[in-house]
């Protein structure tokens, strides 16, 4: 898969786990990712990965780590904010659920970056046979 030529190298001192590594940098040729690897983690809740999305998302609330992604190709509208409806616990520090109440919708296109800061409560909805990719970085609360 190519990656809209988005290069990225992360600092040494985080881990070089499945990534083209050299003297602690980690670059991802062209934005794509090793073959066979679709995440990086490199410790304390910092990953990278490329995400796709085809079909609507449930509400998602990362409790302890902050989302920045890059939108690669494709769209969707992403609701944040407002009050998770019907809340239940997914795993250590993640919420979700079926809807948000009171939330703020954006349509996300190719070149738009997102920050969402952990508690925010997030959904995305895609339009029937549409999709979207982006470059998700994960990024743990200190």
């Amino acid at each position: 898969m190519r990656v809209c030529g988005l290069v990225l190298a992360i600092a040494a001192g985080c881990g070089t786990a499945m990534a083209q590594s050299d003297g602690g940098i980690t670059v991802w040729p062209k934005g794509v990712p090793p073959v066979g690897t679709t995440r990086t983690n490199f410790g304390d809740g910092f990953a990278m990965m490329i995400s796709r999305r085809d079909g609507n998302g449930r509400v998602e609330v990362h409790q302890t780590t902050a989302d920045l992604m890059v939108v690669q190709s494709g769209g969707a509208t992403l609701v944040t904010g407002g009050e998770v409806v019907d809340p239940v616990t997914t795993g250590p520090n993640e919420i979700g659920g079926s809807a948000i109440k009171g939330g703020v919708s954006r349509v996300l296109a190719p070149g738009d970056v997102v920050e969402i800061p952990p508690g925010v409560p997030h959904q995305y909805f895609i339009e029937k046979g549409g999709q979207i990719t982006y470059l998700l970085i994960k990024v743990g609360k200190k």
